[in-house]
């Protein structure tokens, strides 16, 4: 295909995408900076807020994804211009989303009580315990924001969301200047300091969320949709059909990343301290790619409540084209500031030594990651989520977590094979999603 195919899709996912893009950079703002905060505060902290970070990524994906189920349901609506519709689908979605999300807090909650037997170092039990607590108390807010924004993506409102990200986030960095360090007058909590103001910012997200869609008349067709409508069982099923494999698939990839963080922690506390400075670092990375990703998914759905194959073949290679010059530059940008990066974390010799050594894996696997990112959505948006369950089980379970195992202890790479290993299950899965993307589409030509 020429160009001119792909120009006009090419400018819908860059004005789409671009307001997503903004806020993800500026959730990486905030964790540059509490990690930062963290890590300048002391390494014990710093390995502590990775280690139950890594763990939580599982719970907050598997939710996050959850909430995605909505996209493909509320885009194909939303080009039928459907909003009452629409307002039922957000009802239902979030009942659906709550009682998930509660599980998911109940699951967490209940490993808290065997957090002594993950093997992480004895002396950083006494600051991963409360900190923990304050990470769980979170879930739900995330998880009931994303429902609201899930749906402001899906009818191509993308900039709200990101004005109250950048909001809550501002709160989030002064909260951690305040309370890590006790400037102001305020007492001097540490890594529960970061906590206090993570759940405090993600509270406020929620609320000003919910304000606006009960106050703003730009709303009310949807708000009238979702007062007059009531709970049923089939729409409930039908957003737990398109909810449940998408959340087990960010769930099982999530998942390989918290094992590779735990035995990350079974190396010591320099070589957790260093994943974790490098996952961060590859946050970066991964947020770019999703913001993109998130863009695909929604005008992908568009097309396919327009029943238009082609158009959603076009909207996924425009943009896979923009998410490997992303990949690229994203890549350059962790080859010649990657040392910048990792002096603005910590000041300890035996971390900076140590994540040096893990750059190039970090490299490694981008490509991998933009490439699955852009069609796992581009499978999303057509609805057709079935296959990404067994994808993600076989890419990061039966694949994804033995070779982590393998290269990071028998072959005795250490912390260098862990994040060497992420290039195993992500170029897999890269090839998995085009193949079931493409496969989908031609279904329903």
């Amino acid at each position: 295909m020429k160009f001119s195919d792909y120009k006009g899709h090419y400018i819908s996912l860059i004005k789409l995408g671009a307001p997503i893009l903004v806020g993800q950079l500026g959730m990486i703002v905030v964790a540059f900076a509490d990690n930062i905060m963290v890590g300048r505060y002391s390494t014990e902290a710093l390995a502590s807020a990775s280690f139950v970070n890594n763990v939580f990524n599982l719970a907050m994906f598997a939710c996050l994804g959850f909430t995605y189920g909505l996209t493909p349901l509320i885009g194909a609506m939303f080009t039928q211009e459907r909003y009452g519709k629409i307002g039922a689908i957000i009802r239902n979605g979030i009942l659906a989303n709550f009682i998930f999300a509660l599980v998911i807090t109940l699951i967490m909650g209940a490993l808290w009580f065997n957090l002594h037997r993950l093997g992480q170092p004895e002396e950083l039990l006494p600051l991963i315990r409360p900190y923990y607590l304050l990470v769980l108390a979170g879930i739900i807010p995330v998880a009931l924001f994303n429902v609201f924004a899930q749906w402001l993506f899906a009818i191509n409102n993308t900039s709200l969301p990101m004005w109250i990200i950048l909001a809550a986030n501002t709160v989030n960095i002064l909260g951690n200047y305040l309370l890590i360090y006790g400037n102001c007058g305020f007492p001097e909590l540490g890594l529960i300091g970061a906590g206090v103001s993570t759940l405090t910012s993600r509270i406020l997200c929620l609320a000003t969320v919910i304000l606006i869609f009960i106050f703003s008349r730009r709303f009310r067709q949807y708000r009238d949709g979702f007062t007059q409508s009531r709970l049923n069982r089939r729409t409930l099923s039908q957003i737990n059909r398109t909810s449940f494999p998408v959340s087990l698939q960010m769930s099982l990839e999530s998942g390989s990343f918290t094992f590779a963080a735990v035995m990350a922690g079974w190396l010591g506390a320099v070589s957790l301290a260093s994943f974790q400075i490098i996952v961060i670092t590859g946050t970066l990375g991964f947020c770019v790619y999703y913001s993109l990703g998130s863009a695909v998914s929604v005008l992908v759905s568009n097309r396919a409540g327009l029943s238009d194959n082609d158009g959603m073949r076009r909207v996924a290679f425009a943009g896979y084209h923009i998410m490997l010059t992303l990949a690229t530059i994203s890549s350059l940008i962790f080859i010649f500031f990657e040392k910048d990066m990792i002096l603005a974390f910590t000041e300890d010799p035996e971390v900076i030594a140590a994540t040096m050594t893990l750059i190039v894996p970090l490299v490694l696997y981008q490509l991998g990651d933009a490439t699955q990112i852009n069609f796992a959505n581009a499978l999303r948006g057509t609805s057709n989520v079935m296959p990404m369950i067994w994808i993600a089980f076989v890419c990061y379970v039966v694949v994804g977590i033995p070779a982590t195992y393998m290269l990071g202890f028998p072959a005795g790479l250490g912390t260098f094979g862990i994040i060497l290993s992420f290039s195993a299950s992500l170029f897999l899965a890269a090839g998995l999603f085009l193949y079931f993307f493409l496969k989908s589409t031609r279904k329903k030509a």
